[in-house]
């Protein structure tokens, strides 16, 4: 079954569902259906040996649990002798059979269902005469992973996910990640260990502290498995949204993983996995989401615990938490001397550069820069996300860096890759193509700079040849020309630092004489003006005092510093790197263009009265 048909089926469960329940509760019904067919359908070969191991072992009095388990071929297994095909024989207490059925799974998939509140929308069906009808609906089709991939169910899953919240006017990116996003960042991370990943039997561990569906974990063990299909992968996450995390947890019951890895929960306030490290991980943290409901205890284990706890570099402001994950992540590496760790994450511009020297964000950018954990940051083009259009950028980070990325941060302007989408889906307009992906993680494996050449013909069309380091740029085309703008950035760490120096002049009379302190500490010395008191920043690459007698005191000769009140900052300009200055066209050339339009408007108006 393909894609569009599957998506096509399971949309058209919607029509039986038209009247009696609001389009944004259609995946109320459709989701857990949907599951509940997937597993019924991957359980349905080994039905029959699970029934009769389960009455064997219920006889001889023991625990038939690893029994069953061993039977089903899976890490779960139903005891009931229903299935959805069986129930349908009965019309008159499809209810009843259907309850029954469900309460027959193991513990792991009943709390699937009781996250999706099953049995609630059970009744309802019921109650409007629809139970049958949908239940025979997806009876009739056959989800079992030989028909629908994994990858094939994922993305269901999530286009149903983004029209239940489009109609519902809900974040639709609360929930899961555009999977051209989740290759780019998945071949950033595993790019520098390519040798040691297709190593025999090599075991790793991968971590989503906001899995959503799980597409992260899915994405990242299909390419570690394509690479090497001996490797053993073990995935982990955490996900606060009860549909989000039920369809996270049926994934990785199918394919076999450890489901006590899902925890449910919000993972600033609660950690799911307390005390556990990881080789590698990925996150897309909601934008700009405020953490006011778990401020208390965050705030509490910033204070009580410091560095021994998961936010001690700072704290950002209430209104976006995404530092936040980015700390807790922090605290999930793996030490350095058991491996290290790598992981990406996306975030949107603000912890680039909001908040000045001292305040929480510019301390975490300090903590990351001066322990020199940041390997790259990846500028995506904006439009590619389904729930929001702004300028997003991927973050790697590591406590293993190579000799040569040692004490330097790579950026790389990746806005201008992207092909335009045959069909927005939400605010997704654009699309990253293999070729982008490819270009990209080339440029970050290699740990080179680089240009772009944006060649332009003489009939206006553009191509992009990429340029680096070392490389002659191509020729204009004829009748053309080359624009030639930075592309890949390497810069050291203190290229982000700066001091925040506080400027004083001194306070006078009516009359213009300077007025002194007469005691203390500062006795004889000029006192400070506060209406005349401002700030500069001064790059940690320079002298401070060299910085003051240069810029200021040419302007303020009685200025001078307050030592006292200097502060270290950090932030990371990013667009700022990559600013080209384009000089404007000769006056001449507008002067041409000005009067050719003018004359064009004359004589327009002059066939308008003839």
């Amino acid at each position: 079954m393909n894609q569009q048909a599957l998506s096509a089926f399971i949309w058209s469960v919607a029509d039986l569902l038209r009247g009696d329940y609001k389009p944004a509760d259609y995946g109320k019904v459709i989701l857990p259906f949907t599951v509940l067919r997937r597993l019924d359908c991957v359980l349905a070969p080994t039905k029959a040996e699970v029934l009769a191991e389960f009455e064997l072992r219920s006889k001889a009095g023991v625990n038939p649990e690893p029994f069953l388990r061993r039977k089903s071929g899976h890490g779960f297994f139903n005891t009931s002798p229903m299935d959805l095909q069986r129930l349908l024989g009965d019309a008159a207490n499809v209810r009843g059979n259907l309850e029954s059925y469900v309460q027959g799974f193991s513990a792991e998939v009943r709390d699937i269902f009781e996250r999706f509140e099953f049995a609630v929308q059970i009744d309802r069906l019921a109650r409007a005469k629809l139970l049958y009808q949908v239940a025979e609906r997806f009876a009739a089709v056959d989800l079992h992973p030989d028909r629908v991939s994994n990858m094939q169910m994922g993305l269901a899953f999530e286009e149903l996910i983004r029209k239940f919240a489009e109609a519902s006017n809900e974040t639709a990116g609360d929930h899961f990640t555009p999977r051209d996003v989740i290759r780019l960042m998945v071949d950033l991370l595993f790019v520098e260990d390519d040798d040691a990943l297709h190593r025999p039997e090599v075991v790793r561990s991968l971590y989503d502290p906001t899995a959503g569906t799980g597409g992260m974990l899915s994405v990242a063990e299909e390419h570690l498995k394509a690479a090497n299909p001996t490797i053993r992968v073990t995935l982990s996450g955490q996900e606060l949204n009860p549909e989000s995390y039920a369809i996270c947890k049926a994934d990785m019951l199918i394919k076999g993983q450890d489901v006590s890895n899902i925890a449910f929960g919000n993972t600033l306030s609660e950690d799911g996995h307390a005390g556990r490290t990881f080789d590698y991980m990925l996150a897309n943290p909601p934008f700009g989401v405020d953490w006011k409901k778990v401020e208390k205890v965050v705030r509490d284990e910033h204070e009580q615990r410091g560095f021994a706890g998961r936010f001690g570099p700072g704290l950002p402001r209430v209104s976006d938490g995404s530092l936040l994950f980015l700390l807790h992540m922090l605290s999930k590496m793996r030490p350095e001397v058991e491996g290290g760790c790598r992981f990406g994450i996306v975030l949107n511009g603000s912890p680039l550069f909001t908040g000045g020297a001292g305040s929480g964000e510019s301390e975490i950018r300090r903590y990351l820069l001066e322990n020199d954990l940041v390997e790259a940051i990846v500028a995506l083009p904006t439009d590619m996300f389904f729930n929001t259009g702004i300028a997003t950028y991927v973050w790697i980070l590591t406590n293993r860096k190579l000799p040569e990325r040692r004490g330097v941060v790579q950026l790389i302007d990746g806005s201008g890759f992207w092909r335009k989408m045959r069909k927005s889906l939400g605010s997704k307009r654009k699309e990253l193509a293999e070729e982008h992906i490819d270009e990209i993680t080339r440029l970050f494996g290699a740990c080179v700079e680089a240009q772009v050449a944006i060649l332009t013909d003489a009939q206006g069309k553009e191509t992009r040849v990429v340029v680096r380091e070392g490389e002659a740029p191509p020729a204009a085309p004829e009748g053309g020309k080359i624009k030639l703008a930075p592309l890949s950035r390497i810069l050291p760490n203190t290229a982000f630092g700066y001091r925040t120096i506080t400027v004083e002049r001194p306070l006078k009379d009516e009359a213009g004489r300077v007025l002194r302190f007469e005691k203390g500490k500062n006795k004889g010395k000029p006192q400070p003006d506060p209406a005349l008191r401002d700030t500069e920043n001064v790059p940690l690459s320079e002298d401070v005092q060299a910085y003051f007698d240069r810029e200021v005191k040419p302007h303020a000769p009685d200025a001078w510093i307050d030592p006292d009140k200097t502060k270290v900052g950090y932030e990371i300009p990013f667009n700022r790197q990559f600013y080209v200055f384009e000089p404007p066209r000769p006056l001449d050339e507008i002067d041409a263009d000005l009067k050719a339009v003018t004359e064009r408007i004359t004589r327009m108006i002059a066939e308008l009265a003839a």
